[in-house]
């Protein structure tokens, strides 16, 4: 896979010789820990790094508390990448590549619950919490035409949604919802999935030329093997990496 790259390209993305990467740190699979310092640390950390070392620039990271003002600051000059899920309500402002991982997203119900498999939960008189704005509540706003949608803030707030007997289902991503069918009791996961987020990496649409780097960029990631060596050096679960375009 070429990746090589123009003069452009580093005049888009690093102008004054620096990264600067957008940093979702709501996504528990991508940003794992962080540093002495406070930096980030993850998957997509380190897929921005590996970008600024082949371009051969310094590396900003720049963390938001959630994709929802990851994205909105697209229109501000505060990030030149930003690895969020590629959704198309915010591809407004934002180039995205090809996804280069997959997250399986599907819904916690209790035990005694009717329903079986994710699709059936699209029925009417079905409240379904979801922590609004992320790239799972996205498509489901656009998808979900029966069911409810229970918006919070957080994932703490739907959660608390769900427990409190508010809503009949609770959507998220499945490795955060293998971790509460264990502490938050008779519940269940149904089997299935509504949807599997693609994770990407995004520019600003006026920069052209550093859209189309990236998506060869983020090709080469998934075919040299690079992703599948970052998932493993963070030991992530429930992070797989994205099929080549």
């Amino acid at each position: 896979m070429d990746i090589s790259y123009t003069h452009d390209v580093v005049a888009q993305l690093a102008p004054n010789g620096v990264l600067r990467a957008g940093i979702n740190l709501s996504n528990f699979l991508l940003v794992t820990g962080k540093t002495m310092a406070g930096d980030p640390v993850g998957v997509a950390p380190d897929m921005a790094k590996a970008i600024a070392d082949h371009l051969g620039v310094g590396l900003q990271l720049v963390p938001f508390p959630s994709p929802g003002p990851l994205a909105d600051a697209a229109v501000d000059d505060v990030w030149d990448i930003g690895l969020i899920g590629a959704e198309p309500q915010r591809a407004t402002h934002i180039q995205f590549s090809d996804a280069y991982v997959e997250i399986e997203a599907t819904y916690l119900v209790w035990a005694d619950s009717a329903f079986q498999d994710a699709a059936e939960l699209d029925a009417p008189g079905v409240r379904i919490a979801v922590s609004e704005r992320t790239a799972y509540d996205l498509w489901l706003v656009r998808n979900i035409k029966q069911a409810h949608l229970v918006h919070a803030q957080g994932f703490d707030g739907a959660k608390a949604a769900f427990i409190d007997g508010k809503c009949e289902a609770l959507a998220c991503l499945r490795p955060a919802l293998l971790k509460d069918v264990q502490t938050i009791a008779g519940t269940r996961i149904v089997s299935g999935r509504f949807t599997a987020i693609q994770q990407a990496i995004g520019t600003h649409r006026r920069h052209a030329a550093a859209a189309e780097f990236l998506q060869r960029f983020s090709q080469h990631a998934i075919s040299s093997g690079l992703v599948a060596s970052l998932i493993e050096k963070h030991a992530v679960q429930g992070l797989s990496v994205a099929p080549l375009a």
